[in-house]
């Protein structure tokens, strides 16, 4: 758990997308939302202004993932029309972004959670991280993805030892990482950012150059 939780929501623009599985659903047509996220930063310690994250450091945070949803299609890697899609960009009627995990809301927050993670990781030095991120399609719908928690179990056995004594209560707790290292179950997109800046986070993926 972090001490210090902030949290900023910004539009991220207007989506065009299709789930091509859902066969059952009008989802499977082209449809769109005005998109918009809420992201919640979390620390251990405040930095000089007694600030989670500088909300004022965010705009490039915010054009990279408006880059890749603002007046976009949003198609996923495996739709059997990708080149279809691909050659209405080509024509320069759509501006194509490609996920190739997969579409919809809870695939568009998984991304942005990525997305933001890494940037703050590195604007903060290792000091902040994303807990979760929250994409709302309209007043009724939104989905959230969230950095995974700490993994604690007990394991209780209560079966008598060769000596007829009870064997003592177990715990097992998956260890924080140290001040100022990345957490290695945090999620990443892009390169990492100690190889280069966050001005080509995503250098060689399908939207990068866009």
């Amino acid at each position: 758990m972090s001490a210090y939780t902030s949290s900023k929501q910004f539009e991220l623009g207007s989506t065009a997308f299709r789930q091509w599985k859902a066969d059952h659903s009008h989802c499977r047509y082209i449809h769109g939302y005005q998109l918009k996220t809420e992201l919640t930063f979390g620390c251990n310690t405040l930095d000089d202004k007694n600030w989670c994250v500088d909300f004022g450091g965010l705009d490039n945070l915010k054009q990279t993932l408006r880059n890749h949803f603002d007046h976009t299609v949003v198609v996923a890697g495996d739709d059997p029309e990708l080149p279809t899609f691909q050659d209405l960009e080509n024509r320069g009627i759509i501006q194509l972004r490609i996920m190739h995990e997969g579409v919809g809301v809870e695939k568009f927050a998984e991304f942005v959670f990525k997305t933001a993670d890494t940037f703050v990781e590195e604007a903060s030095e290792g000091r902040c991280f994303v807990l979760t991120a929250k994409v709302t399609e309209h007043a009724d719908n939104f989905a959230s993805y969230s950095r995974p928690m700490d993994l604690e179990t007990t394991a209780v056995d209560d079966s008598p030892d060769a000596t007829g004594e009870e064997q003592e209560e177990t715990i097992v707790t998956t260890p924080e990482p140290p001040a100022g290292a990345r957490d290695p179950r945090s999620a990443r997109v892009g390169p990492n950012v100690t190889q280069g800046n966050f001005s080509d986070p995503f250098k060689g993926t399908s939207w990068g150059n866009k």
